[in-house]
């Protein structure tokens, strides 16, 4: 009779032996797969939470952009004239404390200026008729600041008394915007990290560190505009001294989004 393998006592020891080293193998290459699949799915738990911050300033600056323009029949006559109109506005405006670090050419333009001249034609014929130059024209636009907002009406009055055109664009505003810009972002911050606080009490999780930031924001304000030169002979004729300017407030708001990982 053909003895059966496993009848033999060293031969069920190998069985068994062979049997256990089969479970732990299987065994190793579960574990393996499950890190395997932990190494592939990295990505942790995670809360975004929104904070907001606003400061509210009193503007410090008034900014008003002017032109002075002259025509002539050659370009250096143009020049002139409008060079010398320039000078008197500036030499004011340093007079009045203006500084010169606050006075800005815009842009300046020198272009001939044309006119359409009528041919005499023969009776019964046409005759088209042609442009002709006629002069130079020089434009030269400049910015001021004024620190003393009080008196951005006296100032703007007194360019207009002296041949400017074209005054415009008046706006208040504060000069340190990047010093609002951080109280506001520091408020924000605050805020969402208040926010991440609550929500992950509420949700029964552990703040770990912070894993994404965005910010946005800027500053806005309701500026004066004064659209077009003002009739400032016959005001002054008045007694008119400038008009008063209310400069408001200016706000300025950041809004950040901030990702925390938790646990």
């Amino acid at each position: 009779m053909k003895e059966n393998f496993f009848s033999n006592t060293q031969n069920r020891v190998l069985g068994t032996l062979v049997l256990l080293m089969l479970v732990i193998a299987m065994g190793s290459y579960a574990i393996l797969n499950l890190e395997k699949i932990n190494f592939l799915n990295p990505t942790p738990a995670t809360i975004t939470v929104t904070g907001e911050g606003e400061v509210n300033a009193i503007p410090d600056v008034g900014q008003f952009s002017f032109s002075v323009t002259a025509s002539a029949q050659d370009a250096t006559s143009a020049q002139e004239e409008s060079g010398q109109k320039i000078n008197e506005i500036i030499e004011y405006l340093t007079g009045e404390g203006i500084e010169e670090k606050d006075i800005k050419t815009q842009n300046y333009n020198l272009y001939p200026k044309w006119r359409w001249e009528e041919r005499v034609c023969p009776a019964g014929s046409y005759c088209p008729g042609e442009q002709v130059q006629d002069g130079f024209e020089v434009s030269q636009t400049v910015t001021v600041k004024v620190r003393e907002t009080s008196r951005s009406g006296e100032i703007i009055s007194g360019v207009g008394e002296r041949g400017a055109t074209n005054i415009s664009n008046l706006s208040f505003t504060v000069d340190d915007t990047d010093k609002l810009r951080g109280e506001a972002r520091e408020m924000a911050i605050t805020d969402a990290k208040e926010k991440a606080d609550k929500l992950a009490e509420q949700l029964g999780v552990e703040i770990v560190r912070i894993t994404g930031y965005y910010e946005n924001g800027g500053g806005f304000y309701e500026p004066y505009y004064e659209a077009r030169a003002m009739n400032l002979d016959a005001a002054e004729e008045a007694g008119f001294g400038g008009a008063k300017m209310p400069v408001g407030e200016q706000e300025t708001m950041v809004t950040v989004n901030v990702t925390y990982e938790v646990k």
